[in-house]
């Protein structure tokens, strides 16, 4: 399948899907060498509708940004499928020539335009403005004229309130503005869904409020969103739906609020008690 039809296969998905994302019996373990050293998600049976919030919480080393990287086959599960907007991805998937690897590298790279992620850690090009770190992936990527790109960049980040450090270069940026130029720049791809992973864990405390924000804003605009994180005050707001996860497995799932009040399992409960 080419590059431009797969594209317009999952904008034409996106239109019509109420189920976004569908993961089925997803297994993962890391490697060294030739052994499995770690199961670390073990048989992850998930599905988000359009619109929704969907909070994931858990002790260190649960799992949580191992399912985020499986989703957009950055770390491909080793077994299972991953549905995203009607189309089926496995490990399997994965051609042995040269060309046909290359075909399917090319259809990861539309799968990722549609799924957008942001980390902890930023991930900006120091030598980029803000301007061009959210430019890259538009022209790169997705082919888009450099005007256009320059346009559509400078929309996100006036949207993000950085419309004023469009020139500025990351390291004349502070940590909360850092994180806002990752979400204008994932945003500029115009994706489907949106993936958070603990993007308020390496900020200072006063920061992390604004960035906080601008996710709540994104929520009431409709966008899907997989959040991990320990701020359980987003979670009871803004989350629909919160899952807990422990030693790879979902422990317990349901509405936010009501996992946060009134958790039914003891790990769920015993962990909540810890942070809240």
């Amino acid at each position: 399948m080419e590059e431009n039809s797969l594209d317009l296969d999952l904008a034409a998905s996106a239109a019509n899907a109420k189920t976004i994302l569908r993961l089925e019996g997803v297994n993962k373990w890391f490697h060294r060498g030739t052994l499995r050293n770690a199961h670390v998600l073990k048989d992850i049976n998930l599905e988000v509708t359009r619109g929704e919030v969907l909070v994931v919480i858990g002790p260190s080393g649960s799992g949580k940004s191992t399912l985020l990287r499986c989703i957009n086959f950055v770390a491909p599960p080793e077994t299972g499928t991953v549905v995203f907007l009607e189309r089926k991805w496995t490990k399997d998937n994965v051609p042995l020539n040269p060309i046909g690897r290359l075909s399917y590298e090319r259809e990861l790279n539309v799968l990722r335009t549609h799924i957008g992620m942001v980390f902890q850690h930023f991930n900006l090009f120091p030598h980029m403005t803000a301007l061009q770190n959210v430019t890259l992936g538009l022209t790169r990527v997705l082919g888009v004229p450099g005007k256009q790109a320059r346009e559509r960049a400078m929309v996100e980040l006036e949207r993000l309130g950085l419309g004023a450090k469009a020139k500025s270069y990351p390291s004349q940026l502070s940590g909360g503005q850092k994180q806002r130029v990752a979400i204008a720049r994932a945003l500029a791809m115009k994706p489907q869904l949106m993936l958070f992973d603990e993007v308020t864990s390496a900020l200072d405390p006063e920061l992390i409020g604004g960035i906080l924000e601008e996710m709540k804003k994104l929520a009431l605009e409709g966008m899907t969103m997989i959040v991990v994180t320990h701020e359980m005050g987003f979670a009871r707001e803004v989350g629909d739906r919160l899952m807990f996860m422990d030693e790879g497995a979902i422990v317990e799932e349901g509405p936010a609020r009501e996992v946060i009040k009134s958790p039914r399992n003891e790990r769920t409960q015993a962990f909540l008690r810890a942070i809240l």
